[in-house]
């Protein structure tokens, strides 16, 4: 069973995730807007893999035989000046769904919960995959920061970013 608090946590996390997912889908649109389409699919797969994250903690609050209370997801940003601030933004919002998490993995270690200890560790490894993966776009865009044509190449690079769902859904209706 899950103490109050961690359930409580979970639920909020679900919201963040949703958050998450609606503040990448607004990236996504304003680069479709702006006609970097490559960025514009980066950031409608990482919307995908944040709607999963939420997906998943929802089933494990329903394993455990707890209630998964939706809340109201907050407005979000909706344009940025360039690629490379979106990057920045998302690096930033990765590194606070990371405290998030870290913080759900202490209310499991101080309730002795070994079950959601466990679940965790899948969206411990998952943050450091997102921070890797917002650091390494940073890291390019700021390579050709005042280059066109590299911008260009990066654009058409992210382009063929694909969806695969996350491993703990795999196989779940």
């Amino acid at each position: 069973m899950l103490s109050q608090k961690l359930l409580e946590a979970l639920n909020a996390q679900v919201n963040a995730e949703f958050w998450s997912a609606y503040l990448y889908l607004s990236m996504s649109v304003d680069a479709a807007a702006k006609g970097y389409k490559g960025v514009a699919n980066w950031f409608a797969v990482q919307f995908r893999e944040e709607q999963d994250h939420a997906q998943i903690l929802m089933n494990y609050i329903l394993s455990r035989g707890a209630e998964v209370r939706l809340a109201p997801i907050a407005e979000v940003r909706t344009s940025w000046g360039s690629p490379l601030e979106m990057f920045r933004d998302t690096l930033e919002h990765e590194r606070e769904v990371t405290a998030m998490i870290n913080n759900l993995c202490r209310i499991a270690a101080d309730d002795r919960d070994f079950a959601s200890s466990n679940m965790l560790v899948w969206f411990v490894d998952e943050q450091v995959e997102e921070e890797e993966s917002a650091k390494d776009q940073i890291d390019a865009l700021e390579q050709v920061e005042d280059n066109k044509l590299g911008l260009y190449m990066i654009d058409k690079e992210l382009a063929a970013r694909t969806y695969a769902q996350a491993a703990p859904l795999a196989g779940k209706a």
